[in-house]
């Protein structure tokens, strides 16, 4: 359709704007139907967990604070985090081996990961703790010949040092497969421009690839800190007095079992949250440079979400399409 001005001689016709097209977002009923079955069964849980009389909330209060529960959560995160430093640098050598040309030391580094990762952690805690039975002392001195000096075992490894060994040790044997991993993610031709640079194996291991290889190494690694933070539970069957331990000796003591196993279980997801929380900023952290978009933070989609709803109520679900055409 031209207009009357349209029609000068000499000038072409112009064409009619045509109309903007205005998005409809697709309507999900069933995501509305899902949600309120989901709303429902939360409600009846909640609803359940308050009401309920044997789960005596006011004793879990007492629980959560009680001064040994609060010790206990002290020696599980020192447990955790010594744990946790001897199997990252027992992984690292353990991966460093495993990979070396020499086939004496990736023999004996494929030998430990096999036996500590083939027998459980419970038996491995059980072995430290009663390897004073088969080497009673521990002593420095000649090989086959006369010993200078000599400790007691159990004065040597005290209780707590037989369960950092236990979980330190086996948690190597994970952490070296990790590494590992991430080691052979990277590219040879990092290792070739490095040897050509002049750099040696160690300082092209320290300065390339393992900056590299940190992307593929911090999800596993974060997960295995938060399972080591439970795993420490299986040490109060050697009788070490952490978390757990302390919440049973409340319930056996009280009666209160579940009450008490609640408290612990409180504790534990605490951390576990704040771990998660810092795994999130550190894998973001390491994702720079590989990613073109980083994942946003908590925040960010805290604020995205409420601008979407305040557009949504103004009636401007998609804006326009078209009207710049």
């Amino acid at each position: 359709m031209t207009t009357p001005q349209d029609t000068t001689p000499g000038v072409p016709p112009t064409k009619e704007r045509p109309e903007d097209i205005r998005a409809v977002p697709v309507r999900h009923p069933g995501r509305w139907v899902a949600i309120a079955c989901i709303a429902v069964l939360a409600a009846m849980f909640l609803h359940a967990m308050i009401t309920n009389s044997v789960l005596h909330w006011d004793v879990v209060g007492q629980v959560f604070t009680y001064p040994t529960v609060i010790q206990g959560m002290e020696k599980t995160l020192l447990l955790t985090l010594c744990a946790m430093v001897l199997g990252i640098v027992g992984g690292v050598l353990l991966a460093v081996m495993r990979l070396s040309r020499n086939p004496v030391l990736s023999g004996v580094s494929w030998l430990y990961i096999w036996v500590f990762r083939g027998t459980p952690v419970l038996v491995q805690l059980f072995f430290w703790n009663f390897m004073g039975a088969i080497f009673p002392k521990v002593g420095l001195g000649i090989p086959f010949g006369p010993t200078w000096v000599s400790w007691n075992y159990n004065d040597l490894v005290p209780l707590f040092m037989v369960c950092v060994l236990g979980l330190g040790l086996n948690e190597a044997a994970y952490f070296a497969e990790i590494v590992r991993a991430g080691i052979l993610s990277v590219d040879e031709g990092q290792a070739e421009a490095a040897a050509s640079l002049g750099l040696t194996h160690a300082q092209t291991l320290r300065r390339i690839v393992l900056p590299q290889a940190m992307r593929v190494i911090i999800p596993p690694a974060g997960n295995e800190t938060i399972s080591m933070l439970k795993t420490t539970s299986l040490v109060s069957a050697i009788a070490f007095e952490e978390l757990t331990r302390a919440g049973q000796d409340i319930g056996a003591r009280t009666l209160y079992i579940i009450p008490s196993l609640i408290a612990v279980s409180l504790w534990y997801l605490l951390f576990t949250s704040i771990l998660s929380v810092g795994q999130f900023y550190i894998e973001r952290h390491y994702g720079r440079g590989t990613n073109r978009a980083l994942p946003a933070t908590p925040w960010q989609k805290v604020k995205s979400n409420v601008l979407t709803l305040r557009l949504r109520s103004t009636g401007n679900t998609g804006g326009t399409i078209g009207g710049s055409l």
